[in-house]
Formats: C-alpha cells, sequence, structure tokens
C-alpha cells in the first residue's frame, strides 16, 4: 500500500513541472516571436541622447578570456562618451590586470579597478559593490568577464528599459560560445536555452515575472542604490537582489533581443563546482525568503518563491523518489499495484520532457535537427540526473553551513583557452 502512495506522489510532482514548463515554452515562443516581429523598441521621443552607462566586469584571474571581452565592449554599437567600462581586477594572480591597464591605456572608456587583501577577492558581490561606488552611470550593467556582448546588446538593454518607467531592470539572453566543443557543452547548450532564457521569456509573457541573472542585464542606479547593491553573503547575488527589486516595487524585464555570449564549462569537474555554487546560492535564497515569506508586499515575487521551493525540493523529491520506487521494484522491496495507465503516463513524462525541448530549440533555427534529437534523448538520462545528485549534495553543504554558521565562500568558474 504504502508503494502505491509514494508512486502516486512521485508521479503527480513530476507531471505538476512538467506540465508547467510546457506552458512557460509555449509563452517564451509567442513572446520570442512577437518580437522579432515587432524589434528594439524605439527611443523615447522626449529623449535626444542615449543615457550614461556604467558597465561592470568582475575580472578574478580571467586572462584566459578578459581580452576577448574587451575587444567586444571596444566594439560596442553605444556613443563611446556615454559610456564607462569599470573591470574589476579582483585580487588576480594571472596577467588580468596587465591586460586590463593594457586596453585602458588605449580606450579611455576602459576603467581599471584594482582590489587587494583584505577588501579584494571576496566574491563576485564584494567586486560588484566597489565598483558601484565609482561609477557614474546613470544605468548599470554586469558582464561576466568570459562574455562577448554582440554590438547591439547593451544599446538594446537600455531601450528595453528607459521606455517603461515602472521597468527597474532589463535582462537579455546569452547564448554558448563553446556550445560544438563537447558533449558536455552540447549539453550545457541545450540547458541554456530550454531552461534559462526559454523559461525566463515564458514567465515574463504569462507573468510579467523574470529574474536577475549573472551577466547580461541593466538595472537603474537610483533603484540599486535604493535596494542597498549586491548582498555579499549571497552565491546566487542575481537572484537575491531579483526579489529586493520586487520588494521595492519594481519590474524586471526580460527582454532577449539582447544577446551575449559566454563561455561555459568543458570538463564535468568545473561543470559540477560551478553548477552546485547555482544550487547553494539559490537554496540560500529560498531559506532566507522562506522565514519572510508572510511579510513579503509584493505578492507578484512570492509566486517566483514557491516555483524555487518546488523545483529545489518538491519537483527534485519527486524524481528522486521515482527512482528509489524503480530500484526498490527490481530488488522487490516494494510494489506498486495502483490500477490504471499509470506505468504509460510516467513513460509518456520523457516524451514530453523531449518534446517541450525541441519546440524550444526551434527558436533558434540552427539548434532544430537531428543530432540535438539524439542529444536530447541521451540528456534526460544522464546530464540531467546528474543535476539530482548536485542539488542534493548543495542542500547538504547549504545545511551544514547553516549548522556550523560557517562562511560560504564564492568560487570562479575556471575559463578554457578558445
Amino acid at each position: 500500500m504504502i508503494g502505491n502512495y509514494l508512486f502516486l506522489i512521485a508521479l503527480t510532482s513530476i507531471w505538476v513541472m512538467l506540465l508547467y514548463h510546457m506552458f512557460l515554452t509555449l509563452g517564451g515562443y509567442l513572446y520570442s516571436n512577437k518580437l522579432e516581429l515587432s524589434g528594439p523598441d524605439p527611443m523615447p521621443a522626449d529623449r535626444t541622447t542615449w543615457p550614461s552607462v556604467s558597465i561592470m566586469i568582475p575580472a578574478q584571474n580571467e586572462d584566459i578570456v578578459i581580452r576577448q571581452t574587451l575587444n567586444a565592449m571596444v566594439a560596442l554599437d553605444y556613443p563611446k562618451d556615454k559610456l564607462e567600462v569599470i573591470v574589476i581586477n579582483d585580487n588576480s594572480s594571472d596577467r588580468t590586470g596587465e591586460i586590463v591597464d593594457e586596453f585602458a591605456a588605449q580606450y579611455p572608456f576602459i576603467i581599471p579597478l584594482h582590489t587587494f587583501p583584505p577588501e579584494g577577492g571576496k566574491g563576485k558581490s564584494h567586486a560588484l559593490n566597489r565598483a558601484l561606488k565609482i561609477s557614474k552611470g546613470e544605468l548599470i550593467a554586469v558582464y561576466d568577464a568570459d562574455n562577448t556582448p554582440e554590438s547591439a546588446a547593451v544599446k538594446n538593454l537600455v531601450s528595453g528599459l528607459i521606455n517603461r518607467p515602472e521597468v527597474a531592470a532589463v535582462v537579455g539572453k546569452f547564448r554558448v560560445i563553446n556550445a560544438k566543443k563537447n558533449l558536455l557543452t552540447k549539453f550545457i547548450n541545450i540547458e541554456t536555452i530550454s531552461f534559462q532564457w526559454m523559461v525566463q521569456a515564458g514567465r515574463w509573457f504569462w507573468f510579467k515575472i523574470s529574474t536577475i541573472p549573472g551577466t547580461n542585464f541593466m538595472i537603474r542606479r537610483k533603484v540599486l542604490d535604493e535596494v542597498g547593491g549586491w548582498d555579499v553573503k549571497a552565491l546566487a547575488e542575481d537572484t537575491e537582489l531579483s526579489i529586493r527589486v520586487y520588494e521595492a516595487g519594481y519590474i524586471i524585464r526580460f527582454y532577449p533581443l539582447a544577446i551575449t555570449w559566454e563561455q561555459e564549462p568543458e570538463t564535468w569537474k568545473v561543470w559540477f563546482k560551478q553548477r552546485t555554487r547555482w544550487a547553494m546560492g539559490n537554496q540560500y535564497v529560498i531559506f532566507k525568503y522562506m522565514k519572510q515569506f508572510f511579510k513579503l508586499k509584493r505578492k507578484r515575487i512570492l509566486f517566483d518563491i514557491i516555483y524555487y521551493f518546488f523545483t529545489y525540493f518538491l519537483f527534485l523529491g519527486g524524481v528522486a523518489l521515482s527512482h528509489f520506487l524503480f530500484i526498490a521494484g527490481l530488488m522487490d522491496w516494494l510494489h506498486v499495484s495502483v490500477p490504471g495507465p499509470f506505468l504509460l503516463i510516467w513513460m509518456l513524462a520523457y516524451v514530453l520532457f523531449i518534446v517541450e525541448i525541441m519546440i524550444t530549440l526551434g527558436i533558434e533555427r540552427t539548434e532544430m535537427n537531428s543530432k540535438n534529437f539524439l542529444i536530447v534523448m541521451l540528456m534526460y538520462l544522464s546530464y540531467s540526473q546528474l543535476w539530482l545528485i548536485l542539488v542534493v549534495r548543495a542542500m547538504y553543504m547549504q545545511v551544514k553551513s547553516i549548522i556550523k554558521k560557517q562562511e560560504v565562500k564564492w568560487d570562479k568558474t575556471q575559463r578554457f583557452q578558445s
């Protein structure tokens, strides 16, 4: 009898999330098509000049990629007299600082900010808060040190923001620059399109909710000052900042016409370390704001907190439970005897997973092909299952740090030579 109840709990958890993601995929698809037809928002009629923009780039030991990133900054289609690019050389031990100084000597709008212990090397939030203090822009943009935004990216971010006074921040989309490197980067490329920017698009289309990512976003300086900058205790500083922006009464807009390309991990070890940090960061946000759940003023963001809670606890718990039941059945520990076509429904979840991702890949016309279809089939059986192990491990580490009152340290992601 207990096996039947556990089976129904697992099945319900999995299908609720799958159907919700299918709903978001539909919204994302409709929104992307709408933007493709309309094009970028025009400059407001009452503005004769572009607003000043400060771009912040945290960089710790990034000499492999920082030159390419700064070349992309130089190539931006934005008035250079309205632009400053602050590169935070955060206690680097390689040639990052030399390369930044080299560009600064040639391009006056590139401003190096070198940090050293005891203040330097404390993580991304610390670095961004330091840069905020010296920045002068009306609008603040953030790019990671491995990013190469397209030339129109910043102008499109500005266009998506200044037309709407109720919008505090605007979020672009990012693509994987090393997608064809190996099987892992192909998995990440599909994940990026399907579970990151397409989910963002769907949430914005249906609910007018979006979440600030770690890169390729822009926020009004006055709003950033109002909410107090970045939380230095948060590993997922982007998600945490998003909640405070909504609590202050503002909106975050998803605007995928602003595109950046970024490098993703090329080895499983680096991927596992990076994604563990992401999971721990999001779990920190869940723990922090679930305690304040009924005190939060903006009901819209409550929906997002519930979504994160469901994703990291209930849905993954359902998947783990389904795996346990499968193994328990093989070992003859438990028996499931629920009447009805539940086994077929269980198998259809796999089919829906594939259909959902292939619909999403159709947005990026170069990605809809037979090779990616085979990769998606393999993805569920390998990459997605590793996510489960990763999140459980991250949860253990997060709870351990809370019990022992340990400071969780921010670790940068290793880069790879192009």
